[in-house]
């Protein structure tokens, strides 16, 4: 964020703050105990781990600097909760963060409430916040709704590979298909060729410096499907035998899909004869062939574009056709709020998914745009440090907090995981 952003007052501040704690221990809140520790895969974080992580971004970068005669809350912690921040000192091993027992769940609980307390009395305590402080806060929430997807995908990746594949939710919270999904046609969009402007300056609202700054880039004329790719569309594509013919893989995706004994995407299981996934609403439940299919890697997007003699949006193509046709997310999209906590089938020919549902891998590597600065101090190591070995995704999924996305996000992940909620979207060149 720039530092001459427009700061919130700090009645907008406090009321941000809670919201986005508050929506975090709602996510939680029909865990068991148990459910709290476990970590199947170095990928997966214990949900405890984000409850005291993101408690500890708060308490280091704004409590211990701005926060007078505050004293912390355990000095232990900085060790279990700092999570890649080289700077900040030693910490536990990503994948032991599953041994740690203690602290306990009920402690991790008692130091949130220490925290927010912290914070409240804090913003209480001065006329105004300062440019410094706002930032610092509004980076805070904005790692807390971070981790509140992945509190999610790490909580469906536990659920989800338990042998008796229980809901996280009691009962089904919104219907994934309501019978009257829009049919799945396979139409396509147009975007003349240009100039065109990516990323953003503005220092009216928050962004990462990842998203910065704006520049211009030419594009040739294409064309993009106006709609996710779905179950439906993929099945086809599996009994086709796609994971099993090698001209349609990347030589590293084909060594991957045999190493790795890979056949349909993460969730999916075929039992006599039928196809069922697992939702964290329903458990184990047959798929739904009109919703879009997701936790894909991009080994196996880019194989399913191959096979339909399509290709992949760039990450500058796709910023572009969203500005184009629908620059701004709402709460007619499919994200967190919703509560669906799957992709759902589009409703209308309206809706073209390019927010929500799920993030949509590009063919762009991570790297930085033109002009990019990282930010000073600890907080430089967010985002530059991981500009190599990954690819960008666009959109963001029914795992995301509205408030959190914009056209100009850039999500980032290595090509062959698969446990976030990653989806196909078809593109090709206009002769």
């Amino acid at each position: 964020m720039e530092k001459n952003i427009v700061s919130p007052t700090k009645e907008v501040l406090k009321e941000k703050y809670l919201n986005t704690r508050n929506s975090t221990l709602t996510l939680c809140k029909y865990l068991k105990t148990e459910d709290y520790v476990a970590q199947p895969i170095l990928d997966v974080s214990p949900p405890k781990w984000h409850l005291g992580h993101t408690t500890w971004f708060f308490e280091y970068f704004i409590l211990m600097g701005y926060a007078d005669n505050y004293k912390e809350y355990n000095p232990s912690f900085a060790y279990f909760f700092n999570s890649y921040y080289e700077s900040l000192g030693n910490r536990v091993f990503r994948g032991d963060r599953g041994n740690m027992t203690r602290p306990s769940v009920e402690e991790i609980y008692q130091y949130r409430n220490v925290v927010d307390e912290a914070i409240i009395m804090l913003l209480d305590s001065i006329p105004f916040p300062s440019g410094e402080l706002s930032k610092l806060i509004t980076i805070g929430i904005n790692h807390e709704q971070q981790h509140q997807e992945l509190l999610l995908t790490d909580i469906k990746y536990i659920l989800g590979h338990n042998p008796l594949y229980p809901p996280l939710f009691p009962q089904k919270q919104i219907p994934l298909s309501s019978g009257n999904g829009h049919k799945s046609v396979e139409e396509y969009l147009e975007v003349e060729e240009g100039l065109y402007e990516i990323g953003t300056s503005d220092t009216d609202y928050f962004s990462y410096d990842n998203e910065r700054a704006k520049h211009k880039v030419y594009l040739h004329p294409f064309r993009f499907l106006n709609r996710l790719v779905t179950n439906g569309e993929y099945l086809a594509f599996i009994e086709d035998k796609g994971y099993q013919n090698f001209n349609f893989w990347l030589s590293e995706g084909w060594d991957w899909i045999k190493q790795s004994q890979i056949e349909s995407p993460l969730y999916w299981h075929k039992i006599d004869n039928n196809w069922f996934y697992y939702t964290l609403t329903e458990g184990l439940t047959k798929i739904d062939k009109n919703s879009p299919v997701t936790h894909i890697s991009f080994y196996e997007a880019e194989a399913y574009a191959k096979w339909k003699n399509k290709r992949l949006l760039t990450e500058q193509e796709w910023e572009s056709a969203c500005l184009l046709y629908t620059p701004n997310p709402s709460s007619n999209n499919n994200f967190m709020e919703s509560q669906a906590f799957e992709p759902k089938p589009r409703e209308s020919e309206n809706s073209l998914q390019l927010f929500g549902d799920c993030w949509e891998w590009t063919n762009s590597a991570y790297l930085p745009y033109p002009y990019y600065q990282k930010e000073p101090g600890a907080l430089g190591e967010y985002n530059g440090k991981f500009m190599i070995n990954q690819m960008v995704l666009r959109g963001g999924s029914c795992a995301t907090p509205l408030s959190h996305i914009r056209p100009t996000y850039r999500n980032f992940f290595q090509t062959e995981k698969r446990w976030q909620y990653t989806g196909i979207r078809l593109a090709d060149y206009i002769s």
